[in-house]
């Protein structure tokens, strides 16, 4: 949710509260998050500030709120090691390990790829906003792969529009439970905020707050009970591929949050999801700049040990 931000709504049901309306209405928001904008006032119902999160809504009621300038986070530059995959005075690409918070939020202050990307760029503070400089696309904390950074407001804006325009290509590798019957397909499925586990994505109609959701599919690798994935994303909602698998039946392996958290002989850091390839154009010359993302060890190991099986 970006800062300054007015938000209007039209109530179309009834006998729902305030602050459950606007949490199952507004995805990027937490229920928590809207019960604090409801105390501090950032909350009008029909025109008047409301303070209290048990209000009863009813069908015509008009809520308009107002998201509060956030307050710019500390970053500083810290040493972590990169695995650069390429780099020149416009764009960074990294190949960003498991475990690794991509920018700074509450929970993980430091620590984070932006907090090395800081120590490698000294020039990238400001460059598309000052709480997620250089930032144009995310990877869960323990999904591992291919991440562009932009260094300038030109490759910012370039990188940007090309993934709103849907020609930056995406590509990832993840071992799912299960075999479908099919070879390839197509998920098309709108992605929201769960209604009642808010740390949680799930398939949440549009109608519900839900956003469009489309995720390419083939299979690259039969391993029995296991089947090795190729995905290509057209959309890019937080946990996709995670959602949209396991809404099939096919959890990616090693999801503690969407799969079923049954061991595989590996120890696995996070979920066995590596964004594998990233295509796009540059900024600057327009030309294609391809990369592909060697997968970590741990990741051809349980490769390794399905085939055995």
């Amino acid at each position: 949710m970006t800062s300054n931000q007015s938000i209007s709504l039209k109530v179309e049901e009834n006998s729902l509260r305030l602050d459950s309306y606007l949490a199952q209405n507004l995805s990027d928001l937490s229920r928590s998050r809207v019960q604090q904008l409801i105390e501090q006032g950032h909350v009008k119902l029909n025109g008047d500030i409301c303070k209290s999160k048990k209000n009863t809504v009813k069908q015509g009621d008009a809520i308009t709120l107002e998201i509060p300038t956030a307050e710019p986070l500390e970053l500083k530059p810290e040493n972590i090691p990169l695995d650069i995959l390429y780099e020149d005075e416009q764009i960074l690409i990294l190949n960003k390990p498991a475990g690794l918070v991509v920018h700074p939020a509450p929970g993980h202050p430091n620590g984070t790829l932006v907090n090395a990307v800081l120590a490698h760029c000294p020039n990238l503070p400001g460059i598309g906003g000052v709480q997620r400089p250089g930032i144009v696309h995310r990877l869960d904390k323990d999904t591992t792969g291919a991440i562009a950074i932009a260094k300038t407001e030109v490759a910012h804006h370039s990188l940007q529009a090309q993934l709103k325009a849907k020609t930056a290509r995406r590509e990832y590798l993840g071992v799912v439970y299960g075999a479908t019957k099919q070879e390839s397909g197509t998920i098309n499925l709108p992605i929201g905020r769960h209604p009642k586990e808010r740390k949680k994505m799930a398939v949440v109609p549009v109608e519900k707050g839900g956003r469009e959701a489309v995720t390419h599919w083939f299979i690259e690798e039969r391993l029995g009970n296991y089947t090795l994935m190729h995905f290509q994303l057209e959309t890019g909602r937080t946990h996709q591929i995670r959602v949209h698998s396991a809404q099939i039946g096919h959890p990616i392996v090693g999801d503690s949050v969407y799969g079923s958290g049954r061991s595989v002989g590996v120890n696995l850091p996070g979920q066995a999801l590596h964004a594998w390839k990233l295509q796009l154009k540059h900024p600057l010359t327009n030309n294609l700049v391809e990369v592909v993302a060697p997968p970590p060890q741990v990741f051809s190991t349980l490769l390794q040990v399905l085939r055995r099986r």
